[in-house]
């Protein structure tokens, strides 16, 4: 059934919503607990549980629109790509973020977000299919001005998380590639 093929993408929106409501209610007291502090061994939690956590109402919903659209672009042209994808960017960006990011908590889904705009272009450009490829254009033309997300420059806003999540959607494609 074709809408087997975004259940997925429910239940995750579903999870985020629900810790966004349990954060609001505690003052986003998860944040402090499970956020990602870089070069911090508390912090290393935050790697896979950033994506789960916001710092606002308003970042959620900035968040969900983008991983309804990229995430069902994903379910869409790479079905079986999505788990490996997801957890190569996940644990690939959250670890450049720990690593080298700057020593703000780091909250969000941005990561992986990006990580699904450079895994879906990157795989269109590569595998030279005509619905990856179509996938890619349609990407590019809906959130090419992302791009701007991978440089410094807005207080409040982990370009860190944005950069290392699409840099290692990229290698997620190339890691993953003809796997499809």
């Amino acid at each position: 059934m074709v809408l087997e093929r975004f259940l997925w993408l429910a239940i995750l929106l579903a999870i985020i919503w629900a810790v966004e409501v349990v954060n609001l209610i505690s003052g986003y007291a998860l944040n402090d607990l499970f956020g990602l502090l870089p070069r911090s061994l508390g912090g290393l939690d935050g790697i896979l549980l950033m994506p789960f956590l916001h710092g606002s109402l308003s970042h959620t919903i900035g968040n969900s629109v983008p991983l309804l659209i990229l995430g069902g672009l994903l379910s869409a042209t790479a079905q079986r790509l999505v788990l490996p994808a997801s957890v190569i960017i996940v644990a690939l960006g959250g670890f450049g973020v720990w690593l080298f990011g700057s020593t703000a908590l780091h909250v969000g889904a941005s990561g992986l977000i990006f990580g699904w705009f450079g895994f879906l272009l990157t795989r269109g450009v590569m595998e030279k299919q005509l619905v990856p490829l179509l996938a890619a254009t349609g990407v590019a033309f809906l959130y090419g001005t992302m791009l701007w997300g991978l440089l410094p420059g807005q207080p409040g806003v982990s370009w860190e998380a944005h950069l290392f999540g699409a840099a290692a959607g990229v290698f997620a494609a190339y890691a993953l590639r003809n796997k499809a």
